[in-house]
């Protein structure tokens, strides 16, 4: 089951808005069949281990990081797959939420005699499909929240100057970061400074993530480097603006998703509802400051990566986050310790939410 959680999250950022689900095939001692569920989302990951396994699949026993799908869709049924194969075994690590599933893929399998167990490695296979989770149940995505400071908390100086905070190899694991999600996010502040691309460079990918910009207004520069390249990398913009206002993005091959807004900003869990309804699973968001004070004050962040940098602004610098209204410590948003690691010359820290 560890291979099939490590196979799926090699789909992760590439499958939405799908799960990334990891299938192994046992024969006695040997595996015969392995798969994940393949880029954009089909085919799954079980006729993809089935077909490699073929006719060794007769009698053995699947293991599969979730619950086997039981619907027509685009493709047939996953329990149907199992079924027609002649497994005689399968390992479910956590059962699917999708109600199209919920319990009738285990139903249709042990109506054909198959023996299926369910539970082994599930919190770890429950961490790992928290997106697509969310976006069933919740109606919003995963998301991650980025931030590089230095050691007071800052990410900018107070004239705006901010690369780089951190070093090379930070900034070279912000893009695997970025990978391994379905769309990275950005607050129009970002964009107007900053003239990101945010692609994932030098990892050899040939998958980027949707760009996703949250703009109230659409007071955003009309020709950058997002607008030149929206033909080419999905841009989606998360607006409150009107048509006209939005026009030259969309003319450019950006995606307009209109949003609520919320004391004059745009309500981030209507944007976030937005992504959910349009397929994605996880959002790796880098900032700016107003927005990360958003997402937290929503309580929308599932978890946090910090990289800290070995260097002081003082307090005319810019805050990594904005205002958020906290006169108790008790109001404050909490998040658990689960890794700290160096990478170069900075400290990375991950937490997730309490």
């Amino acid at each position: 089951m560890r291979l099939a959680l490590s196979l799926g999250r090699r789909g992760m950022g590439r499958v939405w808005p799908n799960p990334a689900v990891g299938c192994v095939i046992v024969q006695g001692d040997i595996i015969v069949g392995r798969g994940r569920t393949a880029d954009g989302g089909r085919p799954h990951a079980e006729p993809v281990a089935l077909g490699q396994a073929e006719d060794r699949a007769r009698g053995a026993t699947a293991y599969v990081t979730l619950e086997p799908c039981a619907h027509f869709g685009k493709t047939p049924p996953c329990a149907n797959a199992l079924i027609e194969a002649g497994v005689a075994r399968v390992v479910i690590a956590c059962t699917d939420p999708d109600p199209r599933v919920s319990g009738q893929g285990i139903a249709m399998l042990r109506a054909a005699g198959i023996t299926v167990d369910v539970g082994l490695c599930e919190a770890e296979a429950q961490r790992d499909h928290a997106g697509f989770f969310g976006r069933i149940t919740n109606n919003r995505p995963w998301v991650t929240l980025k931030l590089a400071c230095t050691l007071d908390g800052r990410i900018a100086t107070a004239t705006g100057e901010s690369q780089w905070i951190t070093g090379p190899e930070a900034r070279r694991m912000v893009h695997a970061q970025r990978a391994r999600h379905d769309a990275v996010m950005v607050g129009a502040g970002t964009v107007r400074a900053d003239d990101p691309s945010l692609t994932v460079r030098d990892m050899g990918v040939d998958r980027q993530p949707v760009r996703v910009v949250v703009s109230r207004q659409m007071d955003l520069p009309t020709d950058c480097t997002l607008t030149r390249t929206a033909r080419d990398i999905p841009v989606w913009v998360c607006n409150a603006a009107s048509d006209t206002q939005v026009a030259p993005w969309v003319d450019a091959g950006a995606v307009s998703l209109p949003c609520a807004v919320t004391d004059g900003q745009i309500d981030v869990t209507s944007a976030l509802a937005a992504l959910a309804q349009n397929g994605l699973t996880r959002v790796f968001c880098e900032g700016g400051g107003a927005l990360a004070a958003s997402l937290l004050q929503a309580d929308c962040v599932d978890e946090l990566v910090v990289f800290t940098a070995g260097m002081g602004i003082g307090a005319e610098g810019l805050a990594g986050l904005g205002p958020m209204g906290i006169s108790h410590l008790s109001d404050a948003p909490r998040f658990d310790l689960i890794e700290v690691t160096p990478v170069g010359a900075d400290i990375m820290s991950r937490w997730q939410r309490r």
